[in-house]
Order: C-alpha cells, then structure tokens, then sequence
C-alpha cells in the first residue's frame, strides 16, 4: 500500500487500510463488493463490506470529496434526513504508480433502496406518486434547514419504506450549499430542477418498460410542486386572528403536530388597536411522531410508522383498562406484550425483509383485512401466521437485497 494514502474521517476506522484502495473502484474483488442495489450516478459508485457493515464508496476529485463530506457532517448536526458520512480517502495510487481518483465514504442506509430498484422489483405504478410524495417532504425539510440541494432528483434520493408511504434521504450533496436562511429564488430554482429531473427519470423509467406507458409522469412532475407548496405554505404562512380567538394559536400547532411536525418558535404581533394577533412559526422541526414514539420506547422508526405504533399504543391502552395509566407505563406493556411478541413470532430467516416497524405495520394491515372479512376480530397470532405464509414468505429481503436488475 502506498504511503500517500490519507484517511480523513471523525472517527478511527483502521479496517478502511484493508480495503484495496490501489484499485480503481470498478476492478475491486468480488469478495469486497456487498451486491445492492445501485441508483444511477455519473460517479462510480460501489458498496463494500467493512467490518460486519456494508459502505457505500464514490469516486470523486479530491476537493470534490472533501467538500461533500463536510457538508454531510453538517447536515448530520442539524439532523438533516441525509445519509452519514465516514471518511474521505485521498492519495490513492495504482499498482503502476498512476494516481487514482478520491474517494468519499458513507455509511449504507439499511433497508434503503434506490427509486430505479424499487419499480424494477415489484411495486405497482402507482408507487410513484407516493415516491414523488416522500421527496416533496424531504425538499421542505431541507429548505426549512437552509439547504440548498441544487441537484434535487430520485436518483440523489434513497427511499425506506414508511408504513405503507415512503421516507426519503439525501444521499448526494455535491451541489449543495447550507445557508442560515433559503431565499426564495433558491427555494424555486430547487423546486424546478426537481420538476425538470422527475420528468426525465420516469420516461427513462417508460423507456425501459419499468412504468406504465399512461403514466403521466408531467402530472407527477408537477405533484411535486404541487405538493411541496402546499406544505411549505402550511409551515411557514402567518394566520391572523381576533385576541380572544386565543385558541386558534393551538389549533395551528395541532395541525403542524398532525403533519409530523414540531414548533420551536413562533412570532406574534399585534395590530395597533391591540385588537388582532398575527403568528407565524419560525423554528419548525419535523419528526413530532418519531421523537413520541423514541421517548415511550426506545423505537428509532419512521415518522409514520411511528405514527402507525402511537395509534396502536393508545388502542391498547383503551382495550387493556389502561386508560387512567400514563403514557409511558402503557407504552411499556405495550412493547412487552404486543410489539415484541409480533415482533418475535417471525421466524428468524424472515426477519430482514423489513424494518421490524414496518413488519409491524404490515402485520396490524392484514390483520384488519382479516378480520373485516371474516366480520369479527381475528387474533393477532392467527393473523401473523397467515401473514407470515400468505405475504411475507414472497418478499424480498429489504435489508441486503440482491441487485437482480433493477439497476
């Protein structure tokens, strides 16, 4: 190995040395490469194991490198849905001496997946519009953060599954640039690349007969836009109301909570007579469900699993004489006695297919299926064996599924 090699990474990660950094990126061993899924990249991109994990690697010009690894440890501060970085590796030179590109390290997002794996495995078309959904969420969360994404498409997105929705990760930050405030212009620029590269991708997708030929991917292109303006315009707008109309400050705050969001701040004003309040939220944090859900159990899940595991909890709460228990008492029980049972009951081979949340998930599905056909309440036991045999057993394994063509 040459002694050029540099290793630049917030933590020690002496295993990174093993890895054959003499070779270009597209001529590592098979024994090295972990077999995901890969998006489309104008980089060559590889997944590698390391140490019981699997990495994501990216060549890239060294300031290149550099740069997009401070700006992932940025957003990772400000806890920023974006994939985390590890390291970058720099000096790396051939067996011949011929110097070779850097390279940018992140961690592989478990049970990620990339939009083009995702149609080309076995979801219906209609997963586009909850793609293109997930993304639009995704964009506002950036933007209220103050990044700038410069290059928003599906293929710079990975995508969890989010109890029966999506969640979306940035997972390219080459272009991006972090500001204390987005200006408008900005925000629209981000908005219109996102519209102009969505098109793109879904007639690729058409091309290769991996969507519906009626799909009208202009209408999803303009969903987005749809969509984001209608959230970001739900966040950030400023509500006038009477001072003795007092309750509609909580009203608001409700609505955001129902959206997944958290109010940190708001402004308030008064007109000169004393006689109307003016609010506007300032510091919007999203994640309201995942942060009830982690604090009751421990459950690190999406927000609308976790919105799905809240529902549940008070349901059990109601159904077990807990209702005078608090919350936190009943979400133990909860987990001890209904989650982790689930949970359990899924044969060890099994479990991988999905996060355990969105097993859940899928779980409370088919039993509510069950149940209204068979016109009374099934158990869940029942139901999980039936789920088990019927859906489960034909997935795919999410967690280290293979690349089969999606691709």
């Amino acid at each position: 190995m040459s002694v050029s090699l540099q290793i630049t990474a917030a933590y020690p990660e002496p295993a990174l040395f093993d890895l054959p950094w003499h070779l270009p990126l597209e001529n590592w061993p098979e024994e090295t490469i972990a077999a995901l899924p890969r998006g489309i990249s104008r980089h060559v991109v590889q997944f590698a194991h390391l140490e019981g994990r699997v990495i994501a690697i990216k060549e890239i010009s060294d300031s290149i490198a550099h740069r997009e690894y401070d700006m992932l440890r940025d957003l990772g501060k400000i806890d920023a849905p974006a994939v985390t970085p590890l390291a970058v590796v720099t000096g790396r030179v051939s067996a011949d001496g011929s110097p070779l590109q850097a390279a940018l390290i992140t961690e592989h997002l478990p049970y990620s997946l990339p939009y083009r794996a995702l149609f080309g495995q076995w979801l219906k078309p209609e997963t586009a519009d909850r793609l293109i959904d997930a993304l639009s969420i995704l964009l506002v969360r950036l933007h209220l953060l103050g990044f700038y994404w410069g290059d928003v498409s599906l293929s710079n997105t990975l995508f969890r599954r989010d109890a029966g929705a999506f969640a979306a990760y940035l997972v390219d930050a080459e272009t991006g640039e972090l500001y204390e405030k987005l200006s408008n212009g900005k925000r629209t620029y981000d908005i219109d690349v996102a519209r102009t590269n969505i098109i793109g991708e879904l007639m690729d997708l058409q091309s290769g007969e991996m969507l519906d030929a009626d799909v009208n991917v202009i209408a999803l292109g303009d969903r987005l836009e749809e969509r984001y303006t209608t959230l970001w315009g739900e966040l950030t707008r400023v509500d006038s109301f009477a001072t003795n109309e007092r309750w509609r400050m909580d009203d608001r705050i409700n609505r955001l909570n129902s959206l997944g969001f958290d109010v940190g701040e708001f402004t308030m004003t008064t007109d000169s007579a004393g006689t109307s309040v003016s609010i506007q939220p300032v510091v919007v944090d999203a994640g309201h469900y995942h942060r009830q859900i982690m604090r009751l159990t421990g459950l690190d899940v999406e927000e609308n699993q976790a919105r799905r595991l809240l529902n549940d909890i008070e349901s059990y709460r109601a159904h077990s004489g807990l209702t005078d228990e608090p919350l936190r008492t009943v979400a133990q029980s909860w987990m001890l006695n209904i989650f982790e049972p689930s949970v359990s009951a899924i044969p060890v081979h099994l479990r991988g297919r999905l996060q355990p949340a969105e097993l859940y998930h899928e779980l409370l599905e088919h039993r509510w299926y069950m149940s209204e056909k068979a016109g009374h309440d099934v158990s869940m036991a029942y139901s999980t064996r039936s789920y088990i045999e019927q859906i489960l057993i034909h997935r795919p394994d999410e967690r280290a599924l293979l690349n089969s063509g999606g691709d």
